[in-house]
């Protein structure tokens, strides 16, 4: 007997334009306002029609941290479904990673139901969907956000879903969240099919002419010149550019705080991570999508009469209430598209005079023989055989290769990273741009998933191993085969915040800082993952024995298994 036509509604628009906008996943986490997006789901089952694949994550952190991985490596938006307001509040710190780091994602939560007896289909019928219905679900994550919006009838459901898509993947890229409540998605919907081609993203804008020419004069005649930028590389396209354009003019980049690969770090005008003492030297700077190039507060500032370009898809930091950073010129425009035209302008000028060109170079040279100088130091076997970063780092260099892929969550160990897994490749490294810690092990599997033939190394402090709701992202990574590397620089405590204190009171507490601090006795990080996701665990507290476990380690994740190797360092 044939089956009985079925309707098709809200809930079937909003799937079926989610896949034709380009979204891969939906990293769910789903509750009792999704019934009506499971009935889709089975369905679409039945009949063959392509969806999105979701993906479980049981805790809407992980679930969110996820998409933010997946498109950081793909440069498409991704999905994540939270149940009402109580998941829309578990994406926590999360939905700011994504806005500051300007990741497109996603987020779609259902509204409790707004009618109470009976009178549409999905009309509340447990006591939880009263205690979910808040005045203003959306406000919750409004200010992170750069859109929101709710379902309010069938009928153009997909019209909603390429415009918010539209606007999360147009720079400056980031979350966007719609609502809908179960008689909503209920309703009877539309099946017209939308050509992508309408609903692209803006285009990505350039200089002005005049902006060009001057940025380039002041570059040739400057003394002692430099290029900052911390996130350039979020187009892979842009690191060729910046390369051709630095080589031709001999200027060095310095990269600060990077959270991409912006500029290959084996090349002779690379100046390395830390861009403070290249700043105070430099009469021209021009500061390359970053966000905070150098402190204000400090002595590492630009001098007086230096000449300051800053060129960023958000020159201004609109999202960042409080900020200022003094420059000659503002210019809003894509870093690959900026770039270009000033290699093209480059095409049609007189060549760079030699002997500044070659004095440049040597100048450059110098500097990067004392970085590498510096670094070589820091490479020796522990004469104590107690773990430090550097050497952990370090022996992981025999393990990795060019094309694996790096998910940095460590703080205060993370200058070692840089230091011995300096990327030259693009799109093989990856920060979250945010400030929120427990982003790391959802954006692992997310990378994993994106680039599933790539090894993926995840590292991470183990404050932050905490707050990255393990057990869910180990239990989804072997659900779905996404395994990877987990590097733990475990020092027992809260370093940075025990740094930070320091700092702001170099005499004062030192007696009851361990209390606010210190995460002593450690918790068995590696095991958390066996248990939930049947991670190959090591805990390592001697520096002998880590090469041997992290080959063991790779060979694991190589296999298909998860690893974790949760390092003792010596503690605060």
């Amino acid at each position: 007997m044939d089956k009985p036509a079925t309707r098709y509604t809200a809930s079937d628009a909003l799937m079926s334009g989610l896949y034709e906008a380009g979204v891969s996943y939906i990293f769910g986490n789903l509750g009792s306002d999704h019934a009506d997006i499971i009935e889709t789901m089975a369905k679409a089952a039945d009949n063959g029609t392509p969806l999105p694949k979701v993906v479980l994550c049981p805790h809407e952190g992980a679930a969110m941290a996820a998409a933010h991985g997946y498109a950081q490596v793909s440069g498409r938006a991704q999905a994540v479904f939270v149940h009402v307001d109580v998941g829309t509040q578990n994406l926590g710190g999360g939905i700011s990673n994504a806005l500051h780091g300007r990741v497109p994602v996603f987020v779609f939560a259902g509204l409790t139901p707004y009618t109470i007896e009976g009178e549409l289909p999905g009309s509340r019928n447990r006591s939880a969907t009263y205690l979910q219905d808040v005045s203003d679900q959306g406000g919750i994550v409004r200010q992170y956000v750069k859109w929101d919006y709710s379902i309010r009838t069938g009928k153009n459901v997909k019209q909603l879903v390429h415009r918010a898509i539209q606007i999360a993947e147009s720079d400056p890229k980031g979350p966007v969240y719609l609502t809908g409540a179960r008689e909503v998605l209920a309703d009877d919907a539309v099946a017209t099919p939308l050509p992508l081609q309408k609903w692209r993203p803006i285009a990505p804008a350039g200089l002005p002419p005049a902006g060009v020419a001057e940025i380039i004069e002041a570059l040739q005649n400057a003394q002692n010149p430099v290029i900052v930028t911390s996130f350039a590389g979020r187009n892979t396209a842009c690191v060729a550019q910046l390369v051709r354009f630095c080589e031709r003019l001999a200027i060095p980049v310095a990269e600060e705080r990077p959270t991409h690969v912006n500029f290959p770090a084996d090349h002779p005008l690379h100046l390395g991570y830390l861009a403070a003492p290249h700043v105070v030297a430099a009469d021209v700077i021009v500061v390359i999508d970053c966000d905070v190039p150098w402190m204000p507060s400090s002595k590492e500032i630009p001098k007086a009469d230096a000449r300051v370009f800053y060129i960023d898809v958000d020159p201004l930091k609109d999202t960042i209430p409080l900020w200022y950073m003094p420059s000659d010129r503002f210019y809003k425009a894509d870093a690959a598209v900026a770039l270009g035209q000033m290699n093209d302008y480059l095409d049609g000028a007189a060549p760079m005079d030699q002997a500044r060109h070659a004095q440049r170079l040597a100048t450059v040279g110098k500097k990067r023989d004392d970085l590498q100088t510096a670094l070589e130091k820091k490479r020796k076997a522990p004469a104590d055989n107690v773990i430090t970063p550097g050497w952990v780092t370090n022996c992981l260099r025999a393990e990795v290769n060019d094309d694996t892929i790096l998910v940095n969550e460590s703080v205060t160990s993370g200058a070692s990273i840089f230091d011995n897994l300096a990327r030259n490749k693009p799109g093989t490294f990856f920060g979250s741009g945010g400030s929120s810690l427990g982003w790391g092990g959802g954006a692992a599997l997310g990378t994993k998933l994106a680039a599933p033939d790539r090894d993926v190394v995840y590292f991470t402090g183990d404050g932050a191993f905490f707050l990255s709701n393990p057990s869910s992202v180990y239990w989804s990574a072997r659900r779905y085969n996404a395994p990877f590397l987990t590097i733990v620089f475990n020092n027992q405590g809260w370093n940075a915040t025990q740094e930070n204190f320091k700092r702001l009171y170099p005499n004062g507490g030192a007696e009851t800082l361990g209390d606010c601090v210190s995460l002593s006795p450690s918790a068995d990080f590696a095991k958390i993952a066996e248990a939930a996701g049947g991670a190959l665990a090591f805990t390592v507290a001697q520096a002998d024995a880590l090469p041997a476990a992290l080959k063991q380690a790779m060979v694991a994740v190589r296999g298909g298994r998860c690893a974790v190797v949760d390092v003792r360092m010596k503690a605060i």
